[in-house]
C-alpha cells in the first residue's frame, strides 16, 4: 500500500519519498505535498509493513515494533528495511522519477528508516530531512565511510517540547550526523511531536535550496 502525488506532465520529476511515523499510514504526509516545489515534485507514501489495533475499526502502521523502554528489534527491523527497499526499487521503475534529485524524508520512526536507508547509500540520493526523530547509536555505528556523505545535506527538525521523542535524542541526532561532515542543518521549534507551520516553512525553504532548486534552473 502506498499513495502518490503525481504532478502534471511527463517528468522526470524531483521526488520525494515520505516515510510516516508509528501508528500512521501512507496518507499521513501526503497532504506535504502541495507544499513541496508548490505542488511540481512527485512524492511518494509508501505504508509500513506492520499492522496493528488503534481503536475500534481503526488500524495503524508501522516500519517496526516499538514499545517504550525496550531496545529495538534487530531482526523486525531488517524486515521493514527490506520491505522498504523492495518497494523503492519498484516504485523507480513504475514512477517518472529523477533518481538525480530523489530526497527522503522521514517523520519519528519513518525517520529512522530514512537514516538507515539514505546513510548507507547517500550516492543514490539529494538530501535527508529527518523529523522529530533519532539516529540510533547502533545504526549511526553502523553507518560506512564515504566520501558520499561529506557535504551531503541533512535537515533534522525537533520539537522542544516532544512528549514522544525527547529533545536530547535530537540532540544527540545533531552530534552524530556532525561526526559524519554531512552539510548539516539543525533547528528546534516550540512544538510537540508535530509539524508545525513554521517548520513546514523552513523544510520548504530548505528542499529548494539544497535538494531540489537545482533542477528547475537547470
Amino acid at each position: 500500500m502506498h499513495t502518490a502525488h503525481v504532478p502534471a506532465g511527463d517528468g522526470p520529476f524531483p521526488t520525494i519519498l515520505a516515510l510516516h511515523g508509528w501508528g500512521a499510514s501512507a496518507h499521513d504526509l501526503l497532504g506535504l505535498a502541495p507544499y513541496l516545489q508548490g505542488g511540481e515534485a512527485l512524492v511518494l507514501c509508501p505504508q509500513g509493513p506492520v499492522a496493528f489495533e488503534t481503536g475500534p475499526g481503526q488500524r495503524g502502521h508501522g516500519w517496526f515494533p516499538i514499545s517504550s523502554g525496550t531496545p529495538m528489534d534487530p531482526v523486525a527491523f531488517v524486515r521493514g528495511r527490506g520491505v522498504l527497499a523492495a518497494w523503492l526499487d519498484e516504485a523507480t521503475s513504475r514512477y517518472p522519477i529523477d533518481r538525480k534529485n530523489l530526497a527522503v524524508l522521514g517523520f519519528s520512526q519513518g525517520g529512522v528508516m530514512a537514516f538507515d536507508l539514505v546513510l548507507r547509500a547517500p550516492e543514490r540520493f539529494a538530501g535527508l530531512a529527518a523529523l522529530s526523530t533519532w539516529l540510533p547509536d547502533d545504526l549511526a555505528n553502523a553507518i560506512p565511510a564515504s566520501d558520499a556523505l561529506t557535504s551531503f545535506p541533512v535537515l533534522v527538525q525537533h520539537g522542544t517540547k516532544d512528549p514522544m521523542i525527547p529533545l536530547e535524542r535530537a540532540i544527540e541526532t545533531r552530534d552524530r550526523l556532525a561526526r559524519l561532515h554531512v552539510d548539516l542543518s539543525y533547528r528546534e521549534y516550540e512544538m510537540e511531536h508535530a509539524i508545525s507551520p513554521e517548520s513546514l516553512r523552513d523544510l520548504v525553504a530548505w528542499l529548494d535550496e539544497k535538494v531540489l532548486r537545482p533542477i528547475r534552473l537547470a
